[in-house]
């Protein structure tokens, strides 16, 4: 099914500014939040809304969605990314829920299911994401590319299977915390009971301690590696499009990261590339633009385009040759190729070319 327009589902412009965008969640979310609205569909609404204005008002979401839509965003985020970075606390501050809209992670555990990086409750932390940039060529944008790249990363060690122990032993349940990887100290004071919660310093935290590590990960139960992962970037992806490979980050004792790919576009000696058009210069010659004739102009997927040059061609006149510009990302169909005219002088001349020129001027006078 496809989805409904994110600027429509809160109700703004496409020009709305970001004061109005998030007036008109705040609106929203007050009407269907669950917490108010008990009725049948409230909370996928909210839902709804709130995906729509975790992109519209962040520049660079809104930005890319503006470009190519849902499929622009789907292809680069995943729902935890689509919401990060968003700020509810302040939209919700002072309206009377019975949870707290502290950040991200308080909307993905009440409505996705989803804890965050880290687990509170065993104090085990997921893998740190990655960043790998790779630059590619305008051609390499246009027709898509699979290629290779190697990622250094902290993988699980495979002698001990991430145990951190030698094989044939196991992590035992920490003597000093019971496994809880916290410790409580309480002490009286004159306004009551006072406890401090603290990491357990016997086990870091982890609730296990290990009487003989594992020889190769020194028991960490990670190593570090280079791995070679395929990497296959759509046609149609734009310079400093983001890609997000999941799983292929840093190996944690509660999964392992994101992997993100910054995709960089060397620029190009014939076409330059604005959204899914491209641009280019044609040099035609004096009596071509005078006259007006029928040209073949070079395009980026290999072949050529036919253009019609009118009679009384300016210098700099553009035209467009419909279809040959860029695929759309995710998409079906392609962007425009826009030709700029460049007269040719020709910087010497004949005898008989240069009689032929004046008596041309004589006759345009």
């Amino acid at each position: 099914m496809t989805k409904q327009d994110y600027y429509d589902i809160l109700g703004v412009s496409k020009d709305a500014s970001k004061a109005e965008i998030k007036k008109a969640y705040r609106k929203l979310a007050l009407k269907y939040h669950p917490d108010k609205n008990k009725e049948a569909g409230s909370e996928e609404k909210f839902k709804e809304i709130s995906e729509a204005y975790a992109v519209l008002y962040d520049d660079d979401k809104r930005k890319l969605y503006d470009t190519y839509g849902h499929a622009g965003i789907n292809q680069q985020f995943s729902r935890e990314d689509i919401f990060r970075g968003a700020d509810f606390s302040d939209i919700f501050r002072g309206m009377g829920f019975d949870f707290g809209f502290g950040g991200v992670e308080n909307i993905f555990e009440r409505f996705f299911g989803h804890r965050g990086d880290f687990d509170r409750r065993t104090q085990r932390r997921r893998g740190a994401d990655l960043r790998y940039d790779i630059e590619i060529t305008l051609e390499d944008a246009y027709q898509g590319l699979t290629t290779e790249i190697l990622v250094p990363r902290t993988e699980r060690c495979d002698v001990c299977n991430g145990s951190g122990a030698q094989k044939g032993t196991s992590p035992r349940t920490c003597s000093r915390c019971g496994g809880s990887g916290q410790l409580n100290a309480s002490r009286r004071t004159a306004f009551g009971v006072f406890t401090q919660i603290t990491t357990c310093n016997a086990c870091q935290g982890k609730g296990t301690t290990i009487d003989k590590p594992c020889l190769s990960c020194r028991g960490t139960g990670k190593v570090q590696q280079t791995r070679s992962i395929e990497l296959k970037i759509p046609a149609g992806v734009d310079d400093a499009s983001q890609m997000r490979l999941a799983g292929e980050g840093e190996a944690g004792d509660a999964g392992s990261g994101d992997l993100y790919v910054v995709i960089h576009v060397k620029g190009h000696q014939t076409f330059h590339r604005r959204g899914t058009d491209l641009y280019m210069t044609q040099t035609i010659s004096f009596p071509e633009a005078s006259l007006g004739t029928k040209i073949h102009v070079d395009t980026l997927d290999g072949g050529s385009g036919a253009l019609k040059i009118p009679p009384g061609t300016q210098q700099g006149d553009t035209f467009r040759i419909k279809g040959k510009g860029m695929p759309l990302l995710r998409g079906r169909g392609y962007g425009d190729l826009y030709v700029k005219t460049k007269i040719h002088t020709p910087t010497s001349l004949s005898k008989r070319a240069k009689q032929l020129l004046e008596e041309l001027q004589k006759e345009l006078q």
